[in-house]
């Protein structure tokens, strides 16, 4: 599955949905929703309602997730 990250208007951030992030850490769309809802990482709505979430934050996040494990191996 191809990552195709949606570029927000009048702005360089990219956007990710559940899915394209669910695909980067390897897990189903509905975990990265209750992480979403837990506070774990945050998101902004869409104007439809639809989650979406940062791009830097996400890959910090995999980042620091990554650095914990191989740190703990």
């Amino acid at each position: 599955m191809t990552v195709t990250p949606q570029t927000r208007p009048n702005s360089q951030e990219q956007l990710l949905t559940p899915g394209e992030v669910a695909t980067l850490f390897r897990v189903d769309p509905k975990t990265v929703t209750r992480w979403a809802t837990a506070g774990r990482i945050g998101s902004i709505r869409t104007p439809g309602g639809h989650r979406r979430f940062r791009e830097s934050e996400v890959k910090t996040l995999l980042a620091e997730l990554t650095n914990d494990v191989s740190h703990t191996a």
